[in-house]
């Protein structure tokens, strides 16, 4: 997400902190009734908006044989919930998994940003698991119909260097082995990312860029792919 400037009396208030797994110092700022998240001095994501973010879910699951019901999401990167929430409102999907690395981001779902994305901890068919998405994906065997990642600023504005992990063959290799057939795998993006949409066209021919305006400079962009097609 970017950054947008707050109205006047609506400066933010930091109204939690914590040092970040991955390093320096993560906070929660309240400005107005909207809620910011910083890592490292460098914005991340705010609850104003979101519109990217539910498009990347609605774009993967579109792109779902229409006859398939209780579809099995994977969301990499929990942040303010946009992305969880907009998998569980949809009615064929039967269960979603978030892989967020930093605790204190779950820790806030449970009180701060409760509200934000409809108490997603409280809903029996979410589940949120605490880990690096990269490690988690080399050690499991399971399948989803649809993965979407919202991880960093995407594949080539990564606050965090080691995320940029997730955008190198060697994961994209992972994650096909990850998605169903005729499932969909989609990649959110605060900026075009030319040579990373190039490495996807080598690795899974066909990629969908979908741009969605922003509140402010360029917008961001979605990358869907269906790595079963080839």
């Amino acid at each position: 997400m970017r950054p947008t400037q707050p109205p006047p009396g609506t400066e933010p208030v930091v109204v939690a902190r914590a040092a970040g797994v991955a390093g320096g110092e993560l906070v929660l700022r309240r400005a107005g009734r909207h809620f910011e998240i910083i890592s490292n001095g460098v914005f991340l994501m705010d609850t104003r908006d979101g519109a990217s973010e539910r498009e990347m879910v609605r774009a993967a699951l579109a792109a779902l044989p229409e006859e398939r019901i209780g579809v099995r999401v994977l969301i990499g990167g929990l942040g303010v919930g946009f992305s969880a929430r907009e998998a569980l409102d949809h009615a064929r999907v039967g269960h979603v998994r978030v892989i967020e690395l930093e605790p204190r981001v779950i820790e806030w779902h449970g009180d701060h940003l409760a509200p934000v994305a409809g108490h997603l901890l409280e809903d029996p068919r979410c589940e949120v698991v605490c880990a690096d998405f990269v490690r988690w994906l080399e050690g499991t065997a399971e399948t989803f119909d649809a993965v979407c990642l919202d991880i960093d600023n995407g594949p080539g504005w990564t606050v965090v260097e080691s995320n940029g992990r997730l955008y190198e063959s060697a994961a994209l290799d992972r994650l096909a082995q990850t998605v169903r057939p005729d499932g969909a795998l989609a990649f959110w993006s605060a900026m075009p990312a030319p040579d990373f949409a190039g490495l996807l066209r080598r690795r899974f021919g066909a990629v969908e860029e979908i741009e969605v305006p922003a509140r402010h400079g360029g917008p961001d962009v979605l990358y869907l792919t269906r790595p079963g097609s080839l």
